[in-house]
């Protein structure tokens, strides 16, 4: 496969490093089974300067989490001028940044749970006594669940704004909403967009926290989602339309709340750099859509770009 030489990035020194290791080395043995000239590349054991020094042509970002996602190594790999896969700087550090990106949704009239930017404990419980309970306190630029808190009572509000602050200075406290959880991948850009099967997530205990989404058997992932007739359409326009307004490209996975009682959707973040393990969504959806891992692989590959200079020849 005329690809040329091509590094996964993988690891990186964010706290999803590990998951970003499952993910590049799933992503390498699927290039490599398909003839690409694929190679590991550990950003945090060597210098990005040495891509360009060692003729690499393309990169595939299966970094996760912050200078993997949020438009720092993209910045870089613009410099060097080697097109890679995902979201470019802007779209890249505005979808990390969980306020940012509900500003924007906001902005476009996309409906996302209430929410408050806190930096103090006490900041946290004038925030409960708005949102009520449940209410979710979580760092506002981490990921995998990372630092995440359901908080059903004030005196639980200052242990929560801590285990967040401790991942990130900004903290985001979200109105909970009860239902059901779905998330949609989208491959694509620009009008040629498309938004792949939903996945409706059943958590034990509705409880989707690191350990079940990376290391237990016991979350169910229901692709046909089985949502009443008309449901699933709405919801992949509606993160479509979510992608588009912020600029994302290559492929992202927008994760959706349900109303239970009103059945309305609710965007809650979006992922430009998703996971690529064997717990991870976007093969699962790809796969009922009739893309095996391995060509999801090499089509995310095929379509690695730059902001400024387009695709590689």
């Amino acid at each position: 496969m005329n690809l040329g030489k091509v590094a996964v990035l993988m690891g990186g020194s964010s706290a999803e490093r590990d998951i970003s290791i499952m993910s590049g080395t799933g992503v390498l043995k699927a290039l490599q089974s398909r003839g690409v000239d694929a190679h590991a590349f550990d950003p945090a054991q060597r210098d990005l300067g040495e891509l360009k020094r060692e003729g690499f042509a393309r990169c595939f970002i299966a970094l996760h989490g912050r200078f993997g996602e949020d438009g720092t190594v993209q910045g870089a790999l613009e410099l060097l001028g080697i097109p890679y896969t995902g979201s470019g700087v802007m779209a890249s550090a505005i979808a990390i940044d969980k306020v940012m990106t509900k500003r924007i949704w906001l902005a476009e009239g996309l409906p996302t749970p209430q929410w408050r930017k806190v930096a103090s404990a006490a900041a946290t419980r004038a925030a409960f006594a708005e949102l009520g309970a449940p209410m979710i306190v979580k760092p506002a630029r981490e990921g995998s669940s990372i630092g995440l808190s359901k908080v059903m009572s004030l005196e639980e509000c200052d242990a929560a704004y801590a285990r967040a602050a401790k991942e990130d200075a900004q903290v985001l406290c979200e109105q909970f909403v009860s239902g059901e959880e779905v998330t949609v991948p989208v491959l694509g850009s620009g009008a040629q967009a498309r938004a792949l099967p939903v996945i409706r997530i059943v958590a034990p205990g509705g409880n989707y926290d690191y350990q079940n989404k990376y290391f237990t058997d016991d979350t169910q992932y229901l692709v046909p989602c089985g949502l009443p007739a008309g449901e699933e359409e709405k919801i992949q326009a509606l993160v479509l339309q979510a992608f588009q307004v912020l600029g994302c490209r290559g492929w992202a996975r927008a994760d959706v709340m349900i109303d239970a009682r009103t059945r309305q959707p609710y965007l809650l973040e979006i992922n430009t750099a998703p996971g690529m393990t064997g717990h991870s969504l976007v093969p699962m959806s790809a796969r009922a859509a009739g893309i095996s891992y391995e060509d999801l692989c090499v089509l995310l590959l095929q379509n690695a770009a730059l902001d400024h200079g387009g695709k590689p020849t």
